[in-house]
């Protein structure tokens, strides 16, 4: 399976810019997701690689056949580059049964009659759907229609497989499911995947890479591990994830650390990271890395709430005029309690900012 390549991806509606000179490389047989909020800018992308979308300027390639380029004037139709797609309604013809669906597009290709049998029995066998080839789409459950879908797309061997939020209609426990049926599928097939989503736990769980997208930009491209652990700017943090976000200003640094002045509280904190004395910041740390106890050395906080959420409790913490999300094992806080985190588990930002506006009206205690 070849490499797929987006160079300078430049896109305007009007006078409107959906797409930044977009520039990523998906390695072959990589399963690779581009992740963000509504209007970000993802499926846009997408359609761009698919050529439903012509772009304003930038090269669009797979392995050695270009696709788009812009300063040569070169744009090849949705029919020339081989790729394959599932779209967020599945769009199956509704008159025809399972296996009818899938010749569509191999009768488009001028199939013989027997590849058509032998690539749509294949298709079938790959997704676990062998036995329902005579049904017709209404007949089926959300989750089978969205495993003909991906038959329909997978029959006729594309280069690369385009998939634009296809869990997206089904239910909770049964896109659980999907999730892990089609990372197996995937690595089993080796097919190169660009996957759509605004789903973080889905982008987390399948991905071999992911593309956080925010305002037609990319915002960082790593691994799973990256984005979440390591997320390179506030707003990735934010979205992947849940995460506080605490503002300050620096009071010094020594070996590596910062000791900042929080403006919630007053209270002083280390952070690991590189800073100057006098400088804002933002301190992110996830709720998970967070330890609370009825005393001891840390921050005084005060109990708003607790909920029992299965495996662990999570609580909301009055720290100053801020509310501060809380994951712990105990169950048992209420009152003034002790918040405490080590230098290495909160991330610093050379910028005293919370990503979201609203999240942080949602954060913050208004005044009396």
């Amino acid at each position: 399976m070849p490499d797929v390549s987006v160079k300078k991806l430049y896109k305007t509606f009007g006078d409107v810019t959906v797409l930044h000179e977009v520039d990523f490389t998906i390695r072959d047989g990589e399963f690779f997701t581009l992740l963000g909020p509504s209007g970000c800018g993802k499926s846009t992308t997408l359609n761009c690689i698919a050529g439903l979308e012509k772009p304003t300027g930038g090269r669009i390639a797979v392995g050695d056949t270009t696709f788009v380029d812009t300063d040569k004037k070169l744009f090849r139709t949705p029919e020339e580059r081989n790729l394959g797609m599932v779209f967020q309604s599945y769009a199956l013809w509704p008159h025809m049964t399972v296996a009818a669906n899938l010749a569509m597009p191999l009768t488009i290709r001028k199939a013989s009659k027997k590849d058509k049998a032998e690539r749509i029995a294949d298709a079938l066998d790959k997704v676990g759907l062998a036995h329902l080839a005579d049904r017709y789409p209404h007949q089926l459950s959300g989750g089978q229609q969205q495993r003909v879908a991906l038959a329909r797309a997978l029959v006729y061997s594309p280069s690369v497989l385009l998939l634009d939020e296809p869990l997206s209609n089904l239910d909770a426990k049964l896109r659980e499911q999907a999730r892990a049926w089609l990372k197996r599928l995937q690595a089993e097939l080796g097919i190169t995947t660009v996957y759509v989503t605004h789903d973080q736990d889905e982008a987390l769980a399948l991905s071999d890479r992911i593309a956080v997208m925010s305002e037609g930009r990319m915002l960082q491209i790593g691994t799973p591990k990256q984005i979440y652990e390591t997320p390179a700017a506030p707003e990735v943090a934010a979205f992947v994830g849940r995460c506080n976000f605490l503002t300050g200003q620096v009071d010094k640094t020594d070996a590596g650390r910062a000791h900042v002045r929080l403006d919630a509280s007053g209270d002083v904190v280390e952070v690991t990271g590189d800073a100057q004395a006098g400088q804002r910041v933002t301190v992110a740390v996830r709720p998970e890395k967070l330890e609370i106890g009825p005393s001891g050395t840390g921050l005084n906080c005060e109990v708003l709430t607790s909920s029992y959420v299965g495996s662990r409790y999570e609580y909301d913490l009055k720290l100053g005029n801020h509310i501060v999300q809380v994951q712990s094992a105990r169950g048992d806080l209420t009152g003034t309690v002790c918040l405490r985190f080590g230098p290495g588990d909160a991330l610093l930002y050379p910028q005293a900012v919370v990503p979201d506006a609203e999240a942080a009206e949602l954060l913050t205690i208004p005044s009396a």
